[in-house]
């Protein structure tokens, strides 16, 4: 062990020894999932999070929950039609997911 995970680790155990780490927002609830931000840096997963608590997401992050909801719908329908019109929303989704994802990748880039 490193002398700084050392140090963080006394850190820690002090101040739980101290209860400073009782009653903290979320105590004895599940993490988050959390599972997209795997395909994102940790920086820009950390950005998202930002945002998404403060209530301001980006077109991505917004279209990707879109994308899902359509995915669960599309899932749903039996008719041929209904179907072929859901799978045309999704296809449409996806492409404008893919390129507000390229446009942050390009920002950033930079």
């Amino acid at each position: 062990m490193s002398w700084m995970s050392r140090l963080v680790e006394r850190r820690i155990l002090q101040a739980q020894a101290r209860g400073q780490l009782q009653g903290l927002a979320g105590e004895g609830e599940p993490l988050p999932d959390r599972t997209g931000d795997a395909f994102v840096g940790a920086a820009e997963a950390a950005g998202f999070r930002i945002m998404a608590e403060a209530g301001a997401l980006p077109e991505e992050i917004s279209l990707k929950k879109q994308v899902l909801a359509c995915k669960a719908r599309l899932a749903s329908l039996t008719d041929p039609a209904e179907r072929k019109t859901a799978m045309a929303e999704l296809a449409d989704l996806q492409m404008r997911q893919a390129i507000a994802e390229e446009a942050r990748r390009r920002f950033l880039s930079f």
